[in-house]
């Protein structure tokens, strides 16, 4: 669950939009994954490539949980446009017609890791922290309030830059990376900026309340701990103390 709002805001006046959005721009500033030290590994050419492995294989969990979660944010939606809206976000990830789509191209990069497609997509051999954090997101959305719900998307506000500097240190650190197996991150360039956009005006105009618009933070502040969860799992299996668990995959 996320921290909820304390009972003290139930009566405090709301935040002005400009000071709301930048209390929602202050959890990334503080917890975003891009200063966890997994990723100053892996984007710093510091992993091998049984690591970089283990780590697309586990992070496939997310990708595949992340149109779950939409969907099951739009079963709640009775609001027509909303939907129209937000179907997108599914499509970008499952794909549309002849648009391969975010999982596809997610595939395309355990394919080039040399990693086996059946076994990427089974998940069977992700780390159990993985997917407890991956279903605890999904859980989220189901379960809190719409506006929270959707506020819990808002790290995409702070995604580009982590995408930036993924592409460009692992081209200049990996002989094994190569422009094709990055084609997912240089697509969300321009896609999580988009979403994040629209999420936020929502969220601005949608949380009318002091305590609304405190749980729509402490909502990034969770979707924040869920993905520093993951890779504090990624960490402790396959870098220090190396403790892969039973059953997980395990790098030749």
């Amino acid at each position: 669950m996320t921290e909820l709002a304390p009972l003290k805001f139930a009566t405090e006046p709301p935040l002005s939009e400009a000071d709301f959005e930048a209390a929602i721009r202050a959890v990334g500033a503080e917890r975003y994954h891009d200063k966890h030290p997994f990723h100053k590994l892996l984007h710093g050419g510091k992993l091998t490539k049984g690591q970089v492995q283990a780590w697309a294989l586990n992070r496939y969990c997310y990708q595949a949980g992340v149109p779950r979660k939409d969907a099951a944010l739009m079963s709640r939606v009775h609001d027509r446009e909303l939907r129209r809206e937000w179907i997108h976000r599914i499509h970008d990830h499952d794909g549309l017609g002849e648009e391969p789509g975010g999982i596809e191209r997610w595939l395309v990069l355990t394919d080039g890791l040399g990693l086996d497609r059946d076994d990427v997509t089974s998940m069977a051999r992700a780390l159990p922290a993985t997917r407890f954090a991956v279903e605890a997101y999904v859980r989220f959305v189901v379960e809190q309030p719409l506006v929270v719900a959707v506020a819990s998307s808002l790290t995409e506000l702070f995604a580009p830059s982590i995408h930036r500097e993924r592409i460009a240190g692992m081209l200049e650190n990996y002989d094994f990376i190569d422009d094709t197996v990055l084609a997912y991150f240089k697509r969300r360039l321009t896609q999580a900026p988009r979403d994040a956009d629209f999420a936020l005006e929502f969220v601005k105009k949608n949380a009318r309340t002091r305590a609304e618009q405190e749980a729509c933070v402490a909502a990034v502040r969770f979707k924040c701990n869920t993905l520093w969860a993951q890779l504090d799992a990624l960490h402790h299996a396959y870098v220090t103390p190396g403790l892969v668990p039973h059953g997980a995959f395990v790098p030749a």
